[in-house]
């Protein structure tokens, strides 16, 4: 029986893929001295949020997430961000290999709303594994499930997060809409004459007494 551990050496913001990216760099190491031939990886992603502290501004934009701050001992509890899958090349003793966590700035995502209100510090993240392990020893090849208590712990700067989204999204970001909401207000739009959708979105919230900053 092979036993595993896993790590994350690193988290990066990829600036040239299609879509947001980051890539986690893991090692694994292989502690019983088997070949690993190939291993097909399963990977969650969960966010902690219990394990950071938050300040005011924060806290402020967390609250339709987790209700008020007197009741976040009840509602800060982990949630999964993603999934994610790869195939690690074969190896014997230890391998490092790269990981990638296509991620999204959807306002309908937990994540998302989370972690645009975070203005600093890092992200409290726990990566758990699951897959299919196949060795190969004088007997021949071999099948076994990776452990399902395999997992590993990274502090993601919000910074990183930041900096992969200011290069897929540059000062912007976005939400999705029904057709019918986004029929209306295009229309909304096209009757004032306004030339943005900025212009839009100031001109509604300045009819409901919001303050445009």
């Amino acid at each position: 029986m092979s036993d595993l551990a896993f790590s994350v050496l690193d988290v990066v913001a990829e600036p040239y893929t299609a879509a947001p990216q980051l890539t986690a760099r893991l090692r694994i190491e292989e502690r019983a001295g088997r070949r690993i031939h190939a291993i097909a990886l399963h990977c969650q992603v969960r966010i902690e949020p219990q394990r950071r502290p938050y300040d005011a501004i924060e806290r402020n934009g967390l609250h339709a997430l987790f209700g008020e701050r007197e009741r976040w001992s009840d509602t800060l509890r982990p949630f999964q961000w993603m999934q994610c899958d790869t195939t690690v090349q074969g190896f014997t003793g230890a391998t490092e290999f790269d990981l990638p966590l296509p991620c999204t700035y959807d306002f309908d995502v937990v994540g998302s709303r989370y972690l645009h209100a975070l203005r600093d510090g890092a992200v409290p993240l726990t990566l758990m594994f699951s897959g299919t392990v196949f060795t190969r020893g004088q007997a021949g090849f071999g099948v076994q499930r990776v452990p399902w208590d395999r997992e590993a712990r990274h502090e993601l700067p919000v910074a990183v997060w930041r900096q992969m989204m200011a290069y897929h999204f540059p000062n912007t970001g976005w939400i999705r809409l029904d057709h019918d909401v986004l029929a209306r207000f295009a229309d909304f739009r096209a009757k004032r004459g306004l030339t943005s959708w900025e212009e839009t979105v100031d001109a509604l919230l300045a009819e409901n007494g919001e303050v445009v900053r």
